[in-house]
């Protein structure tokens, strides 16, 4: 059954409304969360003729929910040199408002999240802290990291020259980081969400900036879901799998993880990378099934 979609714009005040784009089949279905990375919108999980992974699990029962980040895809205004935006918001604000319409829609219910690349960090973050409480039984994150810290000249190319170098060029030009202009990704990003991204991605430590809250600390101490980390095998810098297994280890206990590469030695038909291990025309039935059975995995409760 082809899912039905629907386009949803949650105000935020300000002027500033966030747009979420919702898959469905069956309206009983488990909700779902899915959130994009940082220099990218919620279309890295579908495509306008209805490809992508958010209407292909909408298709096998589940209630999806795409939202766009501030100021990014569908979402307005625009990321701009008038854009203060960052994390803060994100947390106190976005998160939030994304909850309370799904809660309006499915009622109190668990739900799964999903997450490429840095959405996994910041779905990870506001379980650490969250504004306002919610139930998430289960969630699949496709090539999370959060500190980048394998080393070789794609990495200086891309992080020290690319990300580092041209994204600060960017900001003391336009005030921004005009990541489309430069190639450097799908969408813009604020300077201060930039900041706020930069800190984590160096440090070794996975700290607040100014009340020094430890995020790493408190995921171990709580009894987070069940996350299937899934790594391309050809995903030398944005989600190396080694960088991938560090955030899972940092974040809790093995019992409750599973991490995966995505190539051809582990039985797949393509050593995919950052980007196609979601966008392949493969990726329907050589990657999404391994997210399917995670999400209908029964696991037993506690760590």
């Amino acid at each position: 059954m082809t899912p039905v979609s629907t386009s949803h714009f949650l105000p935020l005040g300000g002027g500033v409304s966030l747009h979420v784009k919702r898959f469905c089949t069956h309206a009983d279905g488990k909700p779902v969360l899915m959130l994009h990375g940082s220099i990218e919108n919620g279309r890295i999980f579908y495509t306008d003729n209805g490809k992508g992974f958010a209407p292909w699990l909408a298709q096998q029962g589940f209630d999806v929910f795409v939202p766009d980040l501030q100021g990014r895809g569908l979402s307005t205004p625009r990321v701009s040199r008038h854009s203060t935006h960052g994390l803060k918001e994100l947390m106190e604000l976005e998160f939030p408002a994304i909850l309370e319409f799904i809660h309006a829609e499915k009622g109190l219910n668990p739900m799964h999240w999903v997450a490429h690349s840095w959405g996994g960090v910041d779905m990870l973050t506001y379980l650490a802290r969250p504004s306002m409480p919610v139930q998430v039984e289960k969630m699949v994150f496709f090539g999370t990291k959060r500190r980048i810290g394998i080393r070789s000249l794609r990495y200086y190319w891309m992080v020290g020259v690319g990300w580092d170098r041209l994204s600060r060029y960017s900001i003391r030009r336009k005030g921004y980081l005009d990541a489309v202009h430069y190639k450097m990704g799908a969408d813009n990003l604020s300077a201060q969400t930039f900041f706020d991204t930069d800190r984590w991605v160096h440090a070794k430590d996975w700290v607040h900036a100014e009340d020094g809250f430890d995020y790493a600390a408190n995921l171990k101490q709580m009894d987070l879901p069940p996350v299937l980390y899934l790594a391309g095998k050809r995903d030398h810098v944005l989600g190396n799998p080694a960088d991938v297994a560090r955030l899972a280890a940092e974040t809790g206990p093995e019992s409750r993880y599973r991490v995966h590469v995505l190539g051809k030695g582990q039985g797949h038909l393509h050593d995919y990378g950052h980007i196609d291990m979601l966008t392949h025309k493969d990726a329907p039935r050589d990657v999404y099934p391994l997210a399917l059975e995670w999400l209908s995995k029964e696991f037993p409760s506690g760590k």
